[in-house]
């Protein structure tokens, strides 16, 4: 069975009887596993000197920028709407289009990404289910070679 980010999850321990259905943002933790996530998150790129190039293509200022992905990941991992409330629907393809995002600078931001999530997220299997999107998701923001 294919899970997919931001969809009702199925829990399927064998003491859970009940199969409850819940949301990976209420899977990992919520509200304070996704700011922990970002904020990390922000913190490695801002000062792993292996992930230089994808920081010096963001804001000196990073405040805003985790602010963004705080509110979009509530909304991807199944919490409240922020990011669509706030500003509309994501485009963030061509929001990122400003950006030059190269191999490089794509590889820097999973390296940021999946250490943060390794380290905010305890469950193996949810980090995987929200890894796997989140890839594509790298991929398709590379807007050079």
């Amino acid at each position: 069975m294919h899970h997919q980010t931001g969809k009702r999850w199925r829990a399927t321990e064998a003491e859970d009887v009940t199969q409850e259905t819940i949301t990976l943002y209420e899977a990992i933790g919520g509200d304070a596993t996704v700011r922990a996530l970002t904020h990390r998150f922000y913190e490695l790129m801002d000062t792993l000197p292996e992930a230089k190039r994808c920081r010096d293509i963001h804001p000196p200022d990073l405040a805003e920028s985790e602010e963004k992905l705080y509110d979009y990941l509530t909304g991807y991992l199944g919490g409240p709407p922020i990011y669509m409330q706030k500003r509309g629907h994501p485009m963030l393809r061509r929001r990122h289009m400003v950006a030059e995002i190269g191999p490089q600078e794509r590889d820097e931001w999973f390296l940021c990404f999946r250490q943060a999530l390794e380290e905010t997220v305890e469950n193996e299997k949810l980090r995987e289910i929200i890894w796997a999107p989140i890839e594509k998701l790298g991929h398709h923001m590379q807007n050079k070679e």
